[in-house]
């Protein structure tokens, strides 16, 4: 009688992880597919001529102890059915605040003041719009945290097959 117990709580106890496990895989293929998702949405975005208003490195320090960090700031013209938009956002997720400056004043430098070049819009929001699309490579890696939900599928068929 203590082995039965024994093995329906060690049946139980292995669903849990597995549960965890698949759980844990199931957020992260769903966070990556939302990432892909959007990267393909803006790849059908229109495309139209724009030209940069504003671009710099800007730097913030958030207490005298930390690291002062670097991003690219740009401000750039558009028009959209005859009607002017300002857009501010590099990628969708906007600049992100890096370390290293240099990483900053590259994207300076690749879109200076004056620049006519292109931006993405969105047709059913013109007022949000991007100069670079994101990486689909979320939609390329998703198989990674599928193979946790399989895993975590595998462990409880596994705990619960052993006690039939």
């Amino acid at each position: 009688m203590a082995t039965a117990k024994r093995s329906l709580a060690a049946a139980w106890y292995l669903t849990g992880i597995g549960l965890v496990v698949a759980l844990a895989g199931a957020v992260f293929t769903w966070l990556m597919w939302r990432s892909f998702s959007r990267a393909e949405d803006i790849g059908h975005w229109a495309k139209v001529p724009c030209v940069i208003l504003k671009s710099e490195a800007e730097q913030r320090q958030i207490g005298p102890t930390e690291m002062v960090e670097n991003r690219f700031a740009v401000l750039y013209g558009y028009q959209w059915q005859g009607q002017a938009f300002n857009g501010d956002r590099w990628k969708l997720r906007g600049s992100p605040w890096l370390s290293r400056p240099e990483q900053a004043e590259e994207l300076e430098k690749e879109y200076p003041v004056g620049l006519a070049t292109v931006c993405l819009v969105d047709p059913a929001n013109p007022a949000s719009s991007v100069l670079e699309p994101e990486s689909k490579a979320p939609g390329y890696s998703i198989w990674f945290p599928l193979l946790f939900v399989v895993g975590g599928g595998g462990m409880i068929l596994g705990a619960w097959k052993k006690r039939a």
